[in-house]
C-alpha cells in the first residue's frame, strides 16, 4: 500500500512573504498575551512614574494631559517595535533638577529635547554600539546593581512619607501597615505572578484607598476627577530656556540615559528575552524620537530603563501586550480625564508605591548573579566581582551613573594592564620552601602508595598458596 506524502508547504519568500509571516507571528503573540499576568505586569513601573509625573504636573512644569497621552503613545509604539514589555518612564535626573531649581516648563522641555538629540545622534552613528561593545560586562552589571540599590533608597523615602506604626500622627490611608502588607503580598507570590497578579492587587488596593481619602477627607484645594475632552497645546521654548535647560539638566541626564536607559537595558533585554534582542542603536533612536516630538506639547521627558523592564517582568509582563494595554489606558484617561486626575494621584498611598519600586530594584539587582556564568578562572571571577562592586559603589556613593561607569572602567583597565604587563599575580607565585615541601609530600605519598601496593600483592600470593585451585 503506497503512502501518500503531503506536499511541503511553500515557505514565504520576499518582502511580502516575510511581512505576512511576521503578522501571523504577532497575532499569535497577541492571543497568547491576553492574560491577567500581562495586565498586572504593565502596572509594575508605577512606583517610578506616578510620584515624578505628579510632582512636576502640580508645579506646572509639565502638562499631565500631554504626559498621559504621549506616554501611552510611546508605550504602544515601543511595544510593537521591540515586541517585549519595554517600559516608558520619566527622566529622573531632569525631574530632580527641575523640582530643585524651579525650572520653567520651557526649560524642562528643552532639557528633554537636548538629551534626546544627543542620544539619538549616538544611536544613528552607531557610537552607542561601540560604547556597549567595548564596555566590560562587569561594568554593565555594576550599573544595574547600583541602580537597583538606588531604587531601594528611593523606595525607602516613599515609604517614610507614610505614618509610622500607631501614635497620634497615624493615618489609616498611608502607613507602615499598608507597606508591610504590600511587602508580604509581593514576596509570598513572587514566583507566581503569572497566576497571581500581585501588581494589579496592590494597584487596586491603593486606588480604593485614594478614592476613599479624596472623597471623605480631601486636602485643601483638592481636584476631583472630571470627565470631558482634554486637549494639548504646543510648547516652544525660547533660546534662553533651551540654554538653561540643556546646561542645567541635560548634561547630568545624558550619562544616565546612555548607560541605564540604553546600554544596561539592552543587556537586560538580552537576559530576559534572548529570542528578541534589542540593539543599543535602536533603543537610542527610540529615546530620541519620544522627546523630540512629545516635549513640544508639554509632555514629561521620557526614556526607557532597565529598572522599569525588570519591574514589569517581575510582576508578570512577558509580551508587548502588557504595555500596549497600558498605553491604551493612558491615552483614554489622558483624553477624557486629563489634568483632573492630579487629585486622585496625589491621594495614592506612597507606602504601596514604595514597595512596588523596591521590588523593581530587587529584580534588577538580581541579574548581577549571572556575571560569572561560564567563567572558570577563579582570579578572573574575583576581578569581575570587584569591578562590578566598584561600579555599583561609586554610582550609589556619588549618585551619578557617569562616575560609577568611569570608576568601574578604570578598575577593569587596571586589572587588564596588571595581568598583561606586570607578570604573575601574588596568588600564582609560591615560595621555594612551599614548593619543596609540596614535592616532598608528593614523593612521600608516592612511596606510601607503592608500599601499600606491594603489601597487597604479598597478601594475594599468600592467599593463593593457602587455597590452591
Amino acid at each position: 500500500m503506497s503512502q501518500v506524502i503531503p506536499a511541503a508547504q511553500e515557505q514565504p519568500t520576499g518582502f511580502m512573504g516575510s511581512l505576512k509571516a511576521s503578522a501571523r507571528d504577532r497575532v499569535r503573540s497577541f492571543k497568547s498575551g491576553f492574560r491577567l499576568g500581562e495586565l498586572s505586569g504593565s502596572l509594575g513601573d508605577l512606583g517610578t512614574l506616578l510620584p515624578i509625573m505628579l510632582s512636576l504636573s502640580l508645579t506646572g512644569q509639565v502638562d499631565l494631559t500631554a504626559s498621559l497621552i504621549f506616554g501611552g503613545v510611546w508605550n504602544i509604539v515601543t511595544g510593537l517595535a521591540f515586541r517585549m514589555p519595554m517600559c516608558v518612564q520619566p527622566m529622573k535626573s531632569i525631574a530632580a533638577i527641575a523640582l530643585t531649581n524651579h525650572m520653567s516648563m520651557g526649560s524642562v522641555m528643552s532639557a528633554g529635547m537636548g538629551v534626546s538629540a544627543v542620544v539619538m545622534f549616538l544611536g544613528l552613528t552607531r557610537t552607542m554600539y561601540l560604547v556597549q561593545k567595548y564596555t566590560p560586562m562587569a561594568v554593565i552589571r555594576g550599573i544595574q546593581l547600583g541602580t537597583a540599590i538606588s531604587f531601594g533608597g528611593k523606595a525607602a523615602e516613599l515609604v517614610k512619607q507614610a505614618k509610622s506604626f500607631g501614635g497620634d500622627s497615624w493615618t489609616w490611608d498611608n502607613n507602615y501597615e499598608w507597606a508591610c502588607l504590600a511587602f508580604i503580598i509581593v514576596f509570598i507570590f513572587y514566583y507566581r505572578t503569572k497566576r497571581i497578579p500581585t501588581a494589579m492587587i496592590l494597584f487596586t488596593i491603593g486606588l480604593i484607598i485614594a478614592f476613599i481619602k479624596l472623597y471623605t477627607n480631601p486636602p485643601l484645594g483638592a481636584v476631583y476627577p472630571k470627565i470631558g475632552v482634554y486637549t494639548i497645546s504646543v510648547t516652544v521654548p525660547t533660546w534662553e530656556e533651551f540654554k538653561h535647560g540643556f546646561m542645567s539638566a541635560s548634561l547630568g541626564q545624558i550619562p544616565l540615559t546612555c548607560l541605564n536607559s540604553v546600554i544596561a537595558l539592552a543587556a537586560l533585554a538580552q537576559d530576559l528575552f534572548p529570542e528578541r534582542p534589542a540593539g543599543t542603536s535602536t533603543i537610542a533612536v527610540s529615546v530620541g524620537m519620544m522627546n523630540l516630538v512629545g516635549c513640544f506639547f508639554g509632555s514629561i521627558p521620557f526614556c526607557h530603563g532597565s529598572g522599569g523592564l525588570a519591574a514589569q517582568y517581575r510582576f508578570g509582563a512577558r509580551t508587548e501586550v502588557s504595555i500596549i494595554i497600558l498605553g491604551l489606558l493612558k491615552i483614554f484617561f489622558g483624553l477624557f480625564f486629563g489634568s483632573s486626575l492630579s487629585g486622585l494621584i496625589a491621594s495614592y498611598p506612597s507606602a504601596i508605591l514604595g514597595v512596588m519600586l523596591f521590588v523593581s530594584g530587587v529584580e534588577l539587582g538580581a541579574v548581577a548573579r549571572t556575571l560569572n556564568d561560564g567563567v572558570l578562572d577563579d582570579q578572573k571571577r574575583h576581578a569581575n566581582f570587584i569591578v562590578m562592586i566598584t561600579t555599583a559603589g561609586m554610582l550609589v556613593g556619588f549618585k551619578h551613573d557617569g562616575i560609577g561607569f568611569l570608576g568601574g572602567l578604570t578598575a577593569a583597565a587596571c586589572f587588564y594592564v596588571g595581568s598583561k604587563y606586570m607578570g604573575r599575580s601574588d596568588d600564582d607565585e609560591q615560595p621555594l620552601t612551599e614548593i619543596g615541601g609540596d614535592m616532598n609530600k608528593g614523593q612521600d605519598a608516592t612511596r606510601q602508595h607503592q608500599s601499600s601496593s606491594e603489601d597487597q600483592l604479598s597478601l594475594q600470593k599468600v592467599q593463593v598458596e593457602e587455597n590452591p585451585a
